[in-house]
């Protein structure tokens, strides 16, 4: 079919496509029928619901989903022989004043840009040197042991070292007073729990 491709502005373009009402309303036939062998409604049997009465229940969304399938087949189509690269989903709305017989629809689109290659033949890139020395290794070899340390259980009575990772029992006054919210038990399951270094600003505890 011809395609006739409007730009609107810079990677935007516009496709008309038309459709024939009668092969839509063939293919909502069709599939009215199909269904009306599996549909199961009160009063009748499977099989035996009348394809009025089919029509009647599900003939509006069957008609939707064909137009659906036959303009995404028709821009898929038109996009192929005008050699468009699409990108992303068009926006499709229906055109009023179609001619008899047919239904027509915009689709509005943007397309990747075309990126050309210049020659590189004489383009000249400069190699950066990259050294690593010890120090460097010594360094990162540090952090990835630190990003996986495990923790291991202290002796009771041990006290913390650096490094520790520490669970506070806290319980907070005001005047020598405990107050609501002011309590934190590392063995109460809905408790917080307080963990810190010496090499961070919270406090250990010894």
């Amino acid at each position: 079919m011809a395609v006739t491709v409007e730009t609107l502005e810079k990677l935007e373009r516009k496709i008309t496509l038309s459709l024939p009402v009668d092969s839509i309303k063939s293919e909502v036939d069709g599939r009215l029928k199909r269904l009306a062998r599996t549909v199961k409604m009160d009063s009748f049997r499977p099989g035996k619901v009348p394809l009025g009465v089919v029509a009647q229940r599900y003939g509006y969304s069957v008609q939707y989903e064909v137009i659906n399938d036959k303009v995404g087949e028709a821009f898929s189509q038109a996009a192929n022989e005008a050699k468009l690269r699409v990108a992303g989903q068009p926006r499709i709305s229906e055109k009023e004043g179609a001619p008899e017989g047919e239904m027509t629809f915009d689709a509005v689109f943007e397309i990747f840009p075309e990126v050309k290659i210049g020659d590189l033949t004489t383009a000249q890139v400069e190699k950066l040197p990259a050294e690593v020395d010890d120090a460097a290794i010594d360094r990162t070899l540090d952090i990835l042991r630190k990003q996986r340390r495990t923790f291991a259980q202290r002796a009771q009575g041990s006290p913390a070292e650096d490094g520790d990772r520490v669970t506070v029992d806290f319980e907070g006054k005001i005047d020598g007073e405990p107050f609501a919210g002011g309590k934190a038990e590392a063995s109460s399951s809905s408790s917080a729990k307080a963990r810190c270094s010496r090499n961070s600003k919270m406090p250990c505890v010894e």
